[in-house]
């Protein structure tokens, strides 16, 4: 099939495409390339798709011609930096995301799967929680991926098919690595500070799911029959991947000896405190089953940083944290306070 990713540049998508192309897809990149110095090196293949290099809010008719799936990834990707300017979130993660998405309908693509989060489930305790559950997200990050979910359900027709895949928070090596989500911050600090520290109580839950897991649960969904995602959601992760945040420290101290297990002394709750549970998605895509563990990949993470030669100046600085990418290319002019590119690139 004929494959649209957009944000196929930044972490999930730099380790998606490639599974797309591996199961024989074609694929066409949508990105704007904010966060083209994130490159980190991986044993992930090299791969050439076309690319429509421009921002969502841009898109254009034509950019859905012969598109029979689209995945959409792009957006202000976490907590912090949706929190950055709330109204420019919701002009992206929303308003743009539901225009995508109707051009995208109005062009003939039959299947539109929307990354969305767990994190939309915002504090809910120690239940785990399946798909019917309330939501309470408690960010704007998560607030429009709530919005968005319902604008969404309202396209589903007879021909165009949304699916909502909610993902855990991702881990992992990937080749556009991101330092600012919570398994690869502990073990970065770990490596380049022997610390590993927590700044909450370390009481949260927190489920996760590796970033190559993510991948492939949406390969799975493009590929599973039409009756079995047409309008559905589903939690991406497995049931026991909920973990205290305690407990990550704890497994990432375990893989990097030399490391310090220190709670911060002002470490107070952190309120995103969710179980979840992912039955849904072993039930109904019975061929996707997650490969990794916290353990292992931490393990595989500091082994990579170490022969990287990561440094603690990597752990706040803009090359892997998100949010301090965008803010010093805001400062260095490169970026409009609307997050577009100062000298606008000819539209490819």
């Amino acid at each position: 099939m004929q494959v649209l990713v957009s944000g196929h540049h930044g972490y999930i998508g730099a380790v998606l495409v490639p599974a797309l192309l591996a199961d024989g897809h074609d694929v066409v990149g949508m990105d704007s390339n904010l966060f083209a110095g994130s490159v980190f090196p991986t044993p992930a293949p090299a791969v050439d798709v076309p690319v429509i290099r421009g921002d969502i809010r841009d898109a254009r008719p034509a950019d859905f011609a012969g598109i029979d799936v689209v995945i959409h990834l792009a957006a202000l990707s976490n907590d912090p930096l949706g929190d950055l300017d709330p109204a420019l979130t919701r002009e992206i993660n929303f308003d743009a995301s539901q225009r995508l998405a109707e051009l995208a309908k109005a062009a003939g693509v039959r299947r539109f799967l929307f990354s969305s989060s767990c994190s939309t489930y915002g504090a809910a305790g120690d239940r785990p929680l399946d798909e019917s559950a309330s939501f309470n997200p408690l960010t704007a990050y998560a607030r429009e991926k709530v919005r968005l979910e319902a604008t969404l359900a309202e396209l589903a027709d007879d021909v165009f098919s949304p699916v909502f895949l909610r993902n855990a928070t991702a881990y992992g090596l990937s080749p556009r690595l991101r330092l600012d989500i919570v398994l690869n911050n502990l073990v970065a600090w770990a490596v380049t500070t022997r610390s590993v520290r927590l700044l909450s109580d370390g009481t949260p839950w927190r489920p996760i799911v590796h970033v190559e897991d993510i991948a492939s649960a949406f390969v799975a969904a493009v590929r599973a029959p039409r009756e079995v995602v047409h309008g559905e959601a589903f939690n991406v992760g497995r049931s026991e991947h909920n973990y205290r945040i305690l407990e990550l420290a704890e497994i990432v101290a375990d893989v990097v000896p030399e490391a310090t297990l220190e709670i911060a002394a002002d470490a107070g709750p952190d309120p995103r405190s969710y179980r979840v549970d992912f039955s849904k998605i072993e039930r109904a895509l019975p061929a996707w089953r997650p490969q990794w563990d916290a353990r292992r990949s931490a393990t595989r993470m500091a082994e990579a940083f170490r022969r990287f030669g990561l440094t603690a100046e990597d752990l706040d600085g803009p090359r892997f944290i998100r949010l301090r990418q965008l803010q010093t290319h805001l400062t260095q002019g490169r970026l409009r306070p609307d997050l577009r590119w100062a000298t606008a690139p000819a539209r490819t």
